[in-house]
């Protein structure tokens, strides 16, 4: 939440190569098609994955003055401060990484190593003191794990630099590499605000569900967002013969996370997060065009998204996987059900548009309104009227099948109508 107490929804964007790839002109096209579409947070790397150290940004300066982390290039460092502004005036975070984690475990990518415990402390301390008061996000780690006593030593001594030089002004988190969650390594650190897990994009239908039921269940409690999910536009698994993900896949997964307890959720585009463009060799089969990409139809939906849960008072948002009379349903149609603590609202996701049945006493009152909610447009339809004493099974409009996802959401008679989207 913000520091009067009203909601703060964690909407990212995987842009990991802005800083280093985008004039300041791109960032700005950039950044005001994420403010169209309602981003909050925009993650991004210092020292980047793509030859980050020794191949030079949009300008021609790298970030260090011979790979050391306690000299920093002012020109370099000017143009993230550029853009670090240019969020701040669109209303935007910024999830900053410090660095990629190939630069303190290489394990794969270019590298190379280049902290010790002592280095990443001044390190941190020196961006800390320099966005003390920027509307950052700290996000160590990188797409690495921590695998051994240095590495462990490396992040807990850049987070205590970080918090030395902002004084403790920022949240903090760690974003893992895939199929892992920061909880595994750091979650009973202090500096550790909220919990980050990757879900990766190895497969289809990745229950990251089960990442924030585990994540919730732990002490001390921490809230928990999925920062890397199946990018839009990425070959399934890596392999372009098994197909791309696509809008499904991104709205799929942010539902089924949201509506599991998650405080937000981070989208991803393939072509975005390392700005494809011409200049530059694609990445991991990578094929649209930054710019074209920038219309991919899962970056509006993911707005959609928020609206909805903006609409309702979204800090009482808690899943109730009771309120399914006749079960969840799995794989692919897993359906993922949540309600206010108060009985004020409920929402239920169907991913495969199969029938939902649903206890309707979990919102108070002897009445509720129903409505579908689709998330490819951000429309809803009224339902109508129903006694919450009864089991009822709702039938979604369409065909059953992929891509015909939609949002069953109930509200209690003794609210006010809420504004969730464009109603017909």
């Amino acid at each position: 939440m913000h520091a009067d107490g009203t909601p703060f929804f964690w909407l990212g964007d995987t842009a990991w190569e802005l800083f280093h790839r985008l004039t300041r002109e791109e960032a700005d096209l950039y950044l005001d098609d994420r403010q169209r579409k309602g981003f909050s947070v925009i993650q991004a790397v210092v020292l980047a994955e793509l030859d980050g150290l020794t191949a030079p940004n949009a300008y021609g300066d790298v970030p260090l003055v011979d790979n050391d982390p306690t000299k920093l290039v002012e020109r370099y460092f000017k143009h993230v401060d550029y853009v670090v502004d240019a969020a701040e005036r669109r209303g935007m975070f910024v999830g900053m990484l410090p660095t990629w984690g190939d630069k303190f475990n290489r394990k794969w990518g270019v590298g190379p190593e280049i902290f010790t415990p002592e280095n990443a402390r001044a390190y941190g301390e020196l961006l800390g003191r320099r966005y003390r008061t920027k509307p950052i996000v700290w996000i160590l780690g990188g797409d690495r794990s921590p695998e051994s006593p240095a590495h462990f030593a490396i992040v807990r001594a850049m987070a205590d630099g970080l918090r030395a030089g902002d004084g403790g002004a920022h949240l903090m988190t760690y974003h893992p590499m895939g199929g892992q969650s920061s909880s595994r390594y750091f979650h009973a650190d202090d500096w550790l605000a909220f919990d980050m897990f990757q879900s990766g994009h190895g497969a289809r239908n990745i229950a990251n569900d089960r990442y924030v039921e585990n994540d919730r269940s732990l002490t001390p409690v921490k809230p928990v967002v999925d920062g890397e999910s199946r990018y839009e536009d990425h070959p399934i698994n890596w392999k372009p013969e098994n197909g791309w993900f696509d809008d499904f896949d991104a709205r799929q997964g942010a539902y089924w996370s949201l509506l599991s307890g998650a405080a937000g959720h981070t989208y991803g585009d393939h072509d975005i997060w390392q700005f494809l463009s011409p200049a530059h060799a694609p990445v991991s089969s990578a094929r649209t065009p930054w710019r074209e990409a920038l219309h991919h139809p899962g970056s509006a939906q993911m707005g959609y998204a928020r609206r909805l849960f903006m609409s309702r008072p979204f800090l009482e948002l808690v899943p109730d996987q009771t309120m399914l009379a006749a079960g969840a349903d799995s794989g692919a149609a897993h359906q993922r059900s949540a309600r206010a603590r108060d009985g004020g609202y409920a929402m239920i996701y169907s991913p495969l548009g199969r029938p939902i049945t649903v206890r309707l006493d979990a919102v108070r009152g002897p009445s509720v309104r129903a409505a579908w909610f689709d998330p490819r447009t951000g429309a809803t339809r009224s339902i109508g009227t129903f006694r919450t004493a009864e089991v009822r099974t709702f039938d979604p409009p369409g065909e059953e099948g992929r891509g015909n996802d939609w949002v069953l959401v109930l509200d209690s008679e003794r609210r006010s109508s809420p504004s969730g989207g464009q109603h017909r």
